[in-house]
C-alpha cells in the first residue's frame, strides 16, 4: 500500500520492534553488515526494485534490493533515509557481484546501516526470519505483560497496597514510579532515583492529566534522558501515576494501566 501522507506516516505495527543485531546472528542467512550500527531496531521487511521505493514504505523496515534500477545510488539511498527505513540490505547477483562502492559511500554519509545479502541467500528467508524473531519478541513480551499483572495484583492486596504496587511497577520497568496528589506535589514513589531534571520534567507531565477534568487520560514524553509517561487516576481527586524509565517497551502501557486500575 503506498503513503498517503508523507509527512505523517502511520504508527508502528503493535508488535516488539527487532534489533538488527538479531538477524544478524542468524548465521545461515549469512548476511553482513557494511556500514552503520546493528543497534537500530526494525519493525518489518519489504523487498523493492524501484528507483524510488519512498511512496511504499511506512518507516522502519529493512529495504531489501538487488539494485535492479539502481541506477543513481546516492539518490537511492537518500529517498530511503528520507523515508524511514531503518537498514538497507543489498542483495549481490544476479544483478551485481559486489555491492556497489557508490551505495556504500552514500550509506556511510546518511548513516544508513547497509547489509550485505550473500548470493543462494533469498530474500524471502530475510523476511522469514525476521518475522520469527518479530513472534518470538511478541511472545517473550506477552509473558513479560501477564507476569507483571500478576505481581501487581498481589501487590494490591497487601497491608498497604499503594506503596506496594509503586514498588512493584517501578521493578517491573525497571525505573521509577511515583504516585502525584491533585495538587501535584508526589504522594509516594518507588524504584531508582532519577535526576532533579527528570524528577521535574515527570512532575510536569503528571500535570497535564492529573487535575484537569475531561483531560487527557494518558501523555508520554523525554526528560533527563529518560522515557516519561503519566497517566490520570480518575476519581475527581486530580491523582496521577508518573513512570520514568531508560527504555519503552511496548508493553509498559498495558503495565501501567493495570497498576492504574488497581
Amino acid at each position: 500500500m503506498a503513503r498517503t501522507d508523507p509527512g505523517s506516516p502511520p504508527p508502528a505495527p503493535p508488535v516488539p520492534p527487532v534489533p538488527l543485531a538479531a538477524l544478524l546472528a542468524r548465521r545461515e542467512l549469512g548476511l553482513r553488515l557494511l556500514t552503520g550500527t546493528d543497534d537500530v531496531v526494525l519493525h518489518g521487511v519489504h523487498t523493492s526494485e524501484m528507483a524510488d521505493p519512498y511512496p511504499y514504505l511506512l518507516g522502519g523496515e529493512l529495504l531489501l534490493t538487488a539494485g535492479v534500477q539502481l541506477a543513481d545510488p546516492a539518490r537511492f539511498v537518500a529517498r530511503v533515509v528520507e523515508a524511514g527505513a531503518a537498514a538497507l540490505g543489498f542483495g549481490v547477483t544476479p544483478v551485481y557481484d559486489t555491492v556497489p562502492a557508490e551505495l556504500v559511500e552514500a550509506c556511510v554519509r546518511h548513516g544508513l546501516p547497509l547489509v550485505e545479502v550473500e548470493p543462494g541467500t533469498p530474500f524471502a528467508a530475510v523476511a522469514r526470519a525476521l518475522w520469527r524473531l518479530m513472534a518470538e519478541a511478541r511472545l517473550s513480551e506477552l509473558r513479560r505483560v501477564t507476569e507483571a499483572q500478576r505481581s501487581l495484583a498481589t501487590a494490591a492486596a497487601r497491608p498497604a497496597p499503594v506503596p506496594a504496587v509503586l514498588h512493584a511497577l517501578a521493578s517491573r520497568l525497571g525505573g521509577r514510579a511515583v504516585l502525584y496528589g491533585g495538587d501535584g506535589a508526589p504522594w509516594a514513589a518507588a524504584g531508582r532515583e532519577v535526576s532533579p531534571e527528570a524528577a521535574r520534567a515527570l512532575a510536569e507531565l503528571a500535570g497535564v492529566v492529573g487535575p484537569r477534568p475531561g483531560g487527557p487520560a494518558s501523555a508520554s514524553g523525554e526528560g533527563g534522558g529518560l522515557r516519561l509517561a503519566a497517566y490520570a487516576l480518575g476519581g475527581g481527586d486530580g491523582l496521577a501515576l508518573g513512570v520514568a524509565t531508560e527504555r519503552r517497551h511496548p508493553g509498559d502501557h498495558t503495565v501501567a494501566g493495570v497498576a492504574v486500575v488497581l
